[in-house]
């Protein structure tokens, strides 16, 4: 790209934190099918409430709760307050945070909504490229990435469904496979594959447990459609394949549940708002679970301080 496409990305990024915040882009159909899975009540614990510990160790960092404030923006300036608010809570809880896609900042160098190691020096922090993006890019251009960011480990994330709606989509997925074995052996920081709403299957959870991923996020289908994202973005053709696949993909619950018993550590995304989803996606195999868009819209209404209350 060059660098009279940076206000039409800067308005994609911008339309994206629109469409998430009041946009129509839940799933209208499908469920997380977290609704469906049933905790056992245990009338006997044998320990007190203060003794639980919810420690858990995730992409080689501890979190003080199986929690991450889960990818949604960054690539404008409206993005950096929003991002630094988020991550300041999730230094203050000891949970994890996510940055939304940094292509801005890889392809264009806007370093906007990428710069919170000052509010968070501690937090682990999560990076963003996409698959496609990786594909074309040097490691050594993705180490300088994480390295400018500060993050912990990388998300690759796999949007086909999203990219084939877009109206900008990247729509050539080849390689992939290819691209995460490069990463593995020279990337400096642990990766993460994760989807965009569209959730993991079993398949795909095994050919990257095959070649020695480790960490996954789910992102499934019932919480933020980011093909409705797109289609409320696009036009003709495009809006009307976007309506079509509006509610694609593995719900969260089902990819959780799928990817349970290959090795992988797993943070379930994709409609998670609340402790309970927390609670049942671990007792199907998760690690952590992550919120995105509950807490955007939390920003949105009060900022830093509203960010806080709803995460506690």
């Amino acid at each position: 790209m060059s660098r009279s496409d940076t206000p039409h990305i800067s308005t994609r990024k911008a339309d994206h934190i629109d469409l998430c915040t009041d946009g129509d882009v839940g799933f209208h159909h499908k469920t997380t099918l977290l609704e469906e899975v049933h905790l056992v009540h245990d009338a006997l614990p044998e320990l007190a409430v203060n003794d639980v510990d919810l420690t858990v160790e995730f992409a080689g960092r501890s979190l003080r709760a199986p929690l991450v404030i889960a990818a949604m923006t960054g690539g404008l300036e409206r993005a950096a307050a929003i991002n630094r608010d988020l991550a300041s809570v999730a230094e203050e809880l000891g949970i994890g945070f996510a940055f939304g896609s940094q292509r801005p900042l890889l392809t264009h160098g806007i370093r906007a909504g990428y710069e919170v190691r000052d509010v968070a020096p501690t937090a682990l922090v999560l990076g963003n490229i996409g698959i496609v993006q990786a594909r074309a890019t040097p490691t050594n251009q993705l180490n300088a990435l994480v390295r400018t960011t500060g993050a912990d480990a990388l998300c690759v994330h796999l949007n086909p469904a999203m990219e084939v709606v877009q109206p900008e989509g990247d729509t050539d997925f080849r390689g992939g496979l290819g691209t995460l074995i490069r990463l593995i052996d020279e990337l400096d920081v642990p990766i993460i594959v994760k989807e965009t709403g569209c959730g993991l299957s079993r398949g795909v959870g095994k050919r990257l447990a095959d070649i020695g991923i480790q960490w996954v996020d789910t992102s499934g289908a019932g919480g933020t459609s980011w093909v409705a994202v797109e289609t409320q973005r696009a036009q003709d053709e495009g809006r009307a394949l976007g309506e079509a696949f509006w509610d694609w993909g593995v719900p969260t619950g089902a990819s959780v549940a799928q990817l349970s018993g290959l090795g992988m550590g797993v943070c379930a995304t994709g409609g998670v708002s609340s402790g309970l989803h927390v609670a049942r996606s671990l007792a199907l195999g998760a690690t952590c679970a992550g919120v995105a868009r509950p807490f955007l819209q939390a920003q949105a209404r009060g900022g830093r301080a509203e960010v806080s209350r709803v995460a506690k």
